[in-house]
């Protein structure tokens, strides 16, 4: 793994544009960052990377599985009583999940650790599929990687595979999905705008509306804002949000299928790393985590991390190291608990700090991403870079 600088496109903003990748720039600074690239092997994608995000997602399903017939586990995860038998049923009768992303710290040497799980609504989705991908065409023809050089990128011929899967098992929702979520967020629509496509590609009818649009009939159905039934839904708006929804008690009455399904709500509390480590101790891509309530917490010492168990783009989340705070970010979050992990310091690169998100489309590990920040925290705000196989 190594970081390596390159020219940028010159016209590389013009084409984000034409692609629909306009939240390129965000407030003035580079989102999008090709002035230099990641350089992995091969070797290193499929054992280092490919491998443990297969392995790690088959962990997580055995969490969920426990996690539903046990009261306990679902305390833990701070999900309302109230939707349990919801989610329960969701997952026993295979509601299907689209994708979803595992964050990694990995610097080429040792096995990547898992950091957090972006169970139910990861974004940076077109830009890990599409657009880092016509960079790599470009960067062969400019001669700026090997000629021999590929991409761990299937993305987006995976998701355009799976909605057919997801089509097919729900003939009975006449073919149409609704997407909603935060519209007036650059990149949510461009998220919604993207899957909205690969969706259309694969043969759905489809409709996108703001996530405060959908309502209710007298029925307690949910329904668009033409009173059109919703039976087929995508939403990017998070599990532990709904909940908290007005609408919130109609979940479990109303016909409407939901994608991610309501058993992603389990993985997406990072309550799931304490739990994953007590029940896979020592497992080589788990750092030891703990909530912050248990005793066993001391383990840790004086150096963890501290963690909101949700949280959005590193808020609310502190590094501490033999005691000092090194890197915090403030934010919303924390009114459900914290959880301490060890700390697995970002791999630094030209004085940039690189997180891998490792994504899966149907359980089927299948892109990589790269974000970097001159911080220890990735937020919002931090920059994607593109990489390639080349060795």
């Amino acid at each position: 793994m190594q970081r390596i600088t390159c020219e940028e496109r010159g016209d590389w903003r013009e084409k984000a544009e034409a692609a629909g990748f306009l939240f390129h720039t965000l407030d003035g600074d580079p989102y999008w960052d090709e002035s230099a690239y990641y350089g992995f092997t091969l070797r290193e994608i499929e054992r280092d990377i490919e491998a443990p995000t297969g392995e790690l997602d088959g962990m997580c399903r055995e969490l969920v599985a426990r996690a539903i017939d046990d009261e306990r586990l679902m305390r833990a995860l701070q999900i309302p009583q109230a939707s349990w038998y919801f989610i329960a049923a969701s997952f026993r009768r295979g509601d299907p999940s689209l994708y979803g992303r595992f964050d990694l710290s990995y610097d080429g040497k040792g096995p990547a650790k898992l950091l957090e799980y972006n169970a139910d609504t990861p974004t940076s989705l077109f830009e890990t599929a599409v657009f880092q991908w016509s960079w790599l065409e470009d960067a062969i023809a400019r001669q700026i990687v090997p000629r021999d050089a590929d991409q761990y990128n299937s993305l987006h011929e995976r998701l355009i595979e799976r909605w057919k899967a997801i089509a097919q098992n729900a003939q009975r929702f006449g073919g149409h999905l609704h997407l909603a979520g935060v519209v007036d967020s650059p990149e949510d629509r461009g998220t919604l705008a993207y899957l909205e496509d690969t969706a259309q590609q694969a043969g759905l009818a489809t409709t996108t509306l703001p996530i405060g649009d959908i309502g209710r009939d007298a029925k307690g159905q949910f329904v668009d804002d033409a009173d059109q039934p919703i039976a087929l839904a995508f939403k990017l708006y998070p599990w532990e949000w709904m909940f908290r929804e007005p609408f919130a008690a109609s979940l479990s009455g109303a016909s409407t299928r939901w994608v991610e399904p309501p058993w992603k709500a389990i993985l997406s509390s990072k309550a799931i790393l304490p739990l994953l480590w007590e029940m896979f101790p020592r497992h080589p891509n788990l750092l030891p985590a703990y909530f912050e309530a248990d005793p066993e917490s001391a383990r840790l010492g004086q150096s963890f991390v501290r963690k909101p168990l949700y949280s959005r783009e590193g808020a609310n989340v502190e590094i501490m190291v033999g005691g000092e705070a090194i890197d915090a970010d403030e934010g919303p979050y924390g009114e459900e608990g914290f959880i301490k992990q060890a700390v697995a310091t970002l791999p630094r690169f030209d004085g940039n700090y690189a997180v891998l998100g490792s994504w899966l489309v149907g359980g089927v590990p299948c892109g990589l991403s790269v974000r970097e920040d001159t911080s220890p925290i990735t937020k919002n705000t931090s920059r994607f870079l593109p990489h390639a196989i080349v060795g």
